[in-house]
């Protein structure tokens, strides 16, 4: 199963978007496609019986349908399904060690009992080894236009895994990178240079920066077209802005965090856009 796309099925409704965008992926990077379901980790409105065998035949079901979807849209890809026994966290997070890329289907907007907040999502999203792509059924079908938009926080190794997600995302999918950085706020002190820079000189500086940082991505992907953007404002309402029609949002997230899972940066995103969100594992 190693570097195959991997997409976790619960056996609801979000689950179609998520088989859909997983297809497409694995299509577009010629990498192969492995369906998971977890049968002990059914959620508990679906209208079967609670004995085993019952729930292992609707798993397989889930699975069968969900095979027939993916080849029905990529005929040419290769599909795997695996029902397991294990928790659906655990399962999912131990074939992230090997997978590219993980998908996940959300429950759409607004609702904090959802996918997010003690949901199997968020333990996958903060504890997986791989890139984990969440897609709501609102987002499945069509894009307004067809970005990859990521957030370049940081120069150096921190943001390395992050960056080469979007721009492998983007070159797989014959598409542009829209690299946002957030414009720094200078606060000057009494041994500050006489004459501070003034707004202008600082922009430049800032696209100075970001081109420096981008530069080596640039020639990696020579196909990809690059679209670099400093804006000055708060990270997450300026990202949720420059990706409202995206086909892609990449943010990252530190390995390791404690207490909590996942940023406040991270958590906004998942929360609100409205395209499908990749967190990318960094150190």
């Amino acid at each position: 199963m190693g570097g195959s796309v991997v997409v976790g099925l619960d056996g609801a409704g979000n689950s179609v978007p998520a088989v859909r965008w997983g297809a497409e992926e694995a299509a577009a990077r010629g990498l192969p496609l492995h369906l998971l379901h977890s049968w002990v980790s059914q959620p508990l409105n679906l209208p079967i019986a609670q004995e085993a065998a019952n729930k292992k035949r609707y798993g397989a079901e889930v699975l069968e349908s969900a095979e027939a979807m993916a080849l029905e849209l990529h005929p040419g890809i290769s599909v795997t399904a695996e029902q397991v026994s294990e928790q659906a966290v655990d399962a999912l997070v131990d074939r992230s060690r090997q997978a590219t890329m993980m998908v996940l289907g959300s429950r759409g907007h607004g609702a904090i009992a959802g996918f997010l907040l003690g949901s199997v999502s968020l333990h996958v999203l903060g504890r997986a080894q791989c890139p984990v792509v969440t897609v709501r059924e609102e987002e499945a079908t069509t894009y307004g236009r067809p970005e990859v938009v990521v957030g370049v926080q940081e120069a150096g190794t921190q943001g390395e895994a992050v960056l080469d997600f979007a721009f492998s995302a983007a070159e797989a999918h014959h598409t542009s990178v829209r690299a946002w950085e957030p414009a720094t706020v200078t606060d000057f002190v009494p041994t500050a240079p006489a004459h501070p820079p003034n707004d202008e000189e600082l922009a430049a500086g800032e696209e100075k920066k970001l081109a420096g940082i981008l530069a080596p991505w640039r020639a990696k992907f020579p196909d990809v077209d690059v679209i670099a953007h400093v804006q000055r404002g708060r990270i997450a309402p300026v990202l949720l802005g420059t990706c409202s029609q995206a086909r892609l949002l990449v943010v990252g997230r530190r390995m390791h965090r404690t207490p909590m899972l996942l940023g406040p940066v991270v958590f906004a995103a998942l929360h609100h856009s409205f395209c499908p969100v990749a967190v990318v594992p960094r150190i």
